[in-house]
């Protein structure tokens, strides 16, 4: 288990970039925090109680708040981006990049129909990835957030 403790006055599950990272603070079942970073290697989640004062108290360079949705399409968007695999959450990943590859090449912003797509196809990889993650014991996975 890991080891938790008491955030002064924040309200929980908080969401946030460390160095542009996705990460979260959840409330434990001991009544503390617990604070999970998103791991470039692998997707999943690492505990990292050890930046706790960098979230509460470091500087807008360093950490950014985000809404729920925030969280899910920028934690998608660091997995599409860096992860590569077989099945159908990287074949969803592929579609993504695809998409933005286009606008890209053509030197444009996604048109709104794309941008709602992506954003839709990113809510899908999170519950699945997350699912998996769930499956494979990661402590810190919630597929129930992009819901």
């Amino acid at each position: 288990m890991t080891e938790s403790y008491s955030p002064p006055g924040l309200a929980l599950p908080y969401y946030f970039l460390y160095y542009k990272v996705p990460g979260k603070m959840v409330a434990t079942s001991e009544g503390g925090a617990a604070i999970w970073r998103l791991s470039g290697e692998a997707g999943g989640w690492e505990p990292r109680n050890d930046i706790a004062d960098d979230i509460l108290y470091g500087t807008t360079q360093e950490v950014n708040v985000l809404t729920r949705e925030e969280f899910v399409q920028k934690t998608e968007a660091v997995r599409g981006r860096y992860l590569r695999g077989e099945g159908p959450v990287f074949a969803l990943y592929d579609t993504i990049r695809g998409i933005e590859e286009v606008a890209e090449a053509e030197n444009r912003r996604l048109s709104d129909r794309e941008r709602l797509l992506v954003e839709g196809l990113r809510r899908r990889t999170y519950v699945m990835f997350e699912t998996e993650l769930l499956a494979q014991g990661d402590p810190a996975a919630d597929p129930t957030l992009a819901g």
